[in-house]
């Protein structure tokens, strides 16, 4: 997707990692765009195969598509946030990639929970039987319902139960996405009454296994009770969540090398995500409050990773912008610095995808100094602007007013270790023959701040 690029003064900003508001927006709205884009993609590729869909799925999308444009009517930024969703990206991804079939209906299905969603955020009536894959009824940024209460577990004091159901199915990828939630759906009514949504089991006729309220119309918060219910547990501050229930959250491969997958919520230790959470938020704010309050906008969903080494390892996913999965961190600074590294990775990747910055197609590899192997320019790109974010972050924590002497002291030493590597790799970028014109300018505002920054600071006494 290409689009006209920001303003000089947003694009400048945004070379310099610095937040400010005109960027935000430019990729904000963007990223938007890109997925309407994606989801009118789908609604083609439905129509243009529709022979090849089976009855059922077929009638279900229609219901559904009608639902969400009854709901984007009546509360457009309700359902706008919906959509908007990382977990949609990634399911949408997922399904425009998948050749037409059963796996292409079951991704097909989600427009139904996508919808209702929506319409219950927006305050809709509902009256329809939706399908429910592995007896689940996952609602994107609110939760899920086990919709056979007998095999949902105890919820804790908050709604959550302490196990998974049984039979939820594996995430779907997102970057080369082919695999599919493998379950028949069960089918799942779904009745409202004064903004209460009666969840009706499929394994029990007129059974409830929960209840859905819309706790305020403004934003769209829902609450729900009953055996069947987990709810999202919100990170303290704001509006991010923990994301450990959405089936479309990690590809089923993992990301990385070697690949790292999600965690279920059993093993989430909440507590500590959340202390972490509101440390590095506390943090960052001590350190650099613009940057602080980036990151509580715009990230949406942390994801849990299953643990692999002492430090957290962080990921994004260029097909859901909002998200970041990481490792379970080793504490506060561990966690700041994995957020604000992660989020320039998806940063990046959101512009890249409005303003080609780069060529495809390159076979040349470039070594790095955060790297032991070599990387394509579009790795050298991403790796360089993430840690000069990540610089300009450890500068500043030298001489933030009440900030810890021991993350004064580990910044700068974090400062030293990439503050020439990224100016090598900014060479790099500046002499290779891969950058558009975009690009070629993008990387050389990058390099006036890498050099703004000076020479590495000495830690205080």
């Amino acid at each position: 997707m290409i689009a006209a690029p920001p303003r000089p003064e947003a694009f400048a900003a945004l070379a310099t990692t610095r937040p400010a508001p005109a960027g935000a927006s430019y990729l904000r709205h963007g990223a938007h765009a890109r997925r309407m884009l994606l989801l009118k993609a789908l609604l083609v590729r439905v129509r243009r195969h529709r022979e090849e869909v089976a009855p059922d799925v077929l009638r279900g999308f229609r219901t559904a598509w009608r639902l969400l444009e009854t709901a984007e009517r009546a509360a457009p930024a309700t359902v706008r946030a919906v959509l908007d969703y990382p977990t949609t990206g990634a399911w949408l991804a997922a399904a425009l990639t998948e050749p037409p079939g059963p796996a292409f209906d079951r991704h097909l299905t989600r427009l139904e929970l996508v919808a209702v969603t929506a319409a219950l955020r927006a305050g809709r009536p509902l009256d329809l039987v939706v399908g429910a894959p592995g007896g689940v009824l996952s609602l994107p940024g609110v939760g899920n319902v086990v919709v056979n209460p007998e095999r949902a577990p105890d919820p804790g004091p908050d709604g959550a139960p302490d196990s998974p159901p049984h039979g939820t199915p594996p995430p779907t990828t997102t970057s080369t996405p082919k695999t599919t939630p493998k379950s028949t759906p069960t089918p799942v009514r779904l009745t409202s009454r004064s903004q209460v949504v009666r969840v009706h089991s499929g394994s029990a006729p007129g059974a409830t296994a929960a209840l859905l309220r819309l706790q305020d119309a403004r934003t769209g918060a829902v609450a729900g009770t009953g055996p069947g219910w987990r709810g999202l547990r919100a990170l303290p501050g704001g509006a991010a969540r923990l994301e450990d229930l959405d089936p479309y959250r990690v590809p089923p491969g993992g990301v990385g090398t070697p690949a790292r997958v999600a965690a279920e919520r059993p093993d989430i230790d909440h507590a500590a995500w959340s202390g972490h959470w509101r440390a590095a938020g506390e943090l960052l704010r001590r350190t650099d409050r613009e940057r602080a309050e980036e990151v509580g906008g715009t990230v949406g969903a942390l994801v849990p990773l299953r643990p692999q080494g002492p430090r957290s390892v962080g990921a994004t996913l260029s097909v859901a912008p909002g998200a970041v999965l990481m490792t379970p961190s080793a504490g506060p600074y561990d966690m700041a610095e994995t957020l604000v590294h992660e989020l320039h990775h998806s940063k990046l990747s959101t512009l890249h995808e409005l303003v080609p910055l780069y060529r495809p197609g390159r076979a040349a590899l470039y070594r790095v100094g955060w790297r032991t192997d070599a990387r394509p320019v579009a790795g050298v790109f991403q790796g360089a602007y993430a840690h000069l974010a990540l610089a300009d972050l450890w500068r500043r924590a030298r001489d933030a007013p009440g900030v810890p002497g021991t993350w004064s002291a580990r910044a700068v030493q974090q400062f030293d270790h990439v503050h020439d590597q990224v100016g090598e790799a900014l060479t790099m970028l500046l002499e290779s023959d891969e950058l558009t014109n975009e690009g070629r300018e993008f990387a050389r505002q990058m390099r006036q701040r890498h050099a703004s920054l000076g020479a590495s600071p000495r830690a205080r006494g």
